[in-house]
């Protein structure tokens, strides 16, 4: 059968693309190589519980248009981001304000905080940044970049904060007020039932083959469309002709609690000093206000990406911007094959961006 689009990948933008073509009247049909549809937001039900199988997923957009796409496929909850950092046993709420700044330094005013900020920041003398550590001090601090940003950055990145480049944290939150939502935007949430559930409902009527991998098929698969919409990574494409492209994968040990019904109080605890080898604990169950009598925890941990491991973080330094850029010039080559997503634009992506570019790509291609 010939198909319009073939789909290579079922995370949300092969999801989002497949369901808007389809709703035009194209034929698609969708390959993933893994067992699961969903990509990185997939989740599994543990005991009643909705599992982060690659971490944790909340969405949030000041973009009307997509959030209220996404909730025509399943209905959101009310989740707001509010993760706790894990100094050696002493508790700060995230993203720094208020109330970290009183846990920090017992001050109570925005202006006590901010005289102590200000003269933390004239103390370092740091005029021009070089590194992620001089950016994070003459914007916060001392005493919270040692405290919560040096040793956690560190294990995510596996390199010191000073050979990092500033540019990593320059938009890092900082709030004079009693305010521990992570996120700015208008909207935010978590879909009720989980992210399955959602990508489920955007693939219904569309054929989907798992297990498939593309490339060990070539010729069949690139016979049966028209186009091909290309997700996975933009080097293995091109056969790493230029060489590999570097990420940071994560690692997770899950564990179900049987007859603990709370573990840790919150869905997201940092660890922010250097001697805890993960980064993180997700608690599950939290993100859906979950009463289960039992519990599902994951630690993260952060490590070095090689061949053959999950891709998530593209490291964004000089080498691999450059060694993209070829590849990228190779795709636009190419007559058959659109490229997008995470992987195939080598871009860290948040959910509502991922959707917001299908949904342009989808006008664009319609």
């Amino acid at each position: 059968m010939k198909f319009d689009f073939l789909i290579v990948g079922s995370g949300l933008f092969g999801a989002t693309i497949s369901c808007i073509l389809k709703a035009k009247g194209k034929k698609c049909f969708m390959i993933d190589k893994r067992s699961h549809i969903g990509g990185n937001v997939y989740t599994e039900s543990i005991n009643g519980i909705n599992v982060h199988k690659y971490g944790a997923h909340i969405f949030h957009t000041s973009n009307r248009l997509v959030w209220e796409f996404v909730n025509s496929f399943v209905e959101f909850n009310r989740y707001t981001n509010s993760p706790v950092a894990n100094f050696k046993g002493k508790l700060y709420n995230l993203p720094f304000n208020m109330n970290t700044f009183y846990q920090m330094w017992g001050v109570t005013t925005p202006k006590q905080a901010a005289e102590i900020i200000a003269l933390q920041k004239k103390e370092s003398g740091v005029a021009n940044p070089k590194n992620l550590e001089e950016q994070a001090i003459s914007l916060i601090g001392k005493d919270i970049y040692y405290t919560l940003i040096k040793n956690y950055t560190e294990k995510q990145w596996g390199r010191k904060a000073t050979e990092l480049p500033a540019f990593i944290i320059k938009r890092l939150p900082v709030r004079f007020t009693f305010d521990n939502n992570y996120f700015n935007d208008r909207y935010q949430g978590v879909p009720i039932g989980g992210y399955t559930k959602l990508v489920e409902r955007m693939l219904d009527g569309i054929e989907v083959r798992l297990n498939s991998d593309y490339f060990e098929d070539l010729d069949y698969y690139n016979s049966i469309s028209d186009k091909i919409i290309y997700t996975g990574e933009i080097d293995r494409f091109f056969n790493y002709c230029f060489g590999h492209l570097e990420y940071r994968t994560v690692h997770f040990e899950t564990q179900l609690l049987y007859g603990v019904e709370n573990y840790q109080g919150n869905s997201v605890v940092n660890y922010t000093d250097a001697e805890t080898p993960y980064t993180r604990i997700i608690e599950h169950k939290h993100f859906e206000f979950g009463k289960q009598p039992d519990t599902v925890i994951s630690k993260e941990y952060s490590k070095e990406w090689k061949l053959g491991d999950e891709p998530y973080y593209p490291v964004n330094n000089d080498k691999n911007s450059k060694l993209y850029f070829r590849y990228k010039e190779l795709a636009e080559k190419q007559d058959k094959v659109i490229f997008g997503g995470r992987l195939a634009e080598y871009k860290y992506y948040d959910m509502h961006q991922v959707i917001e570019k299908a949904l342009m790509m989808a006008d664009f291609l319609l």
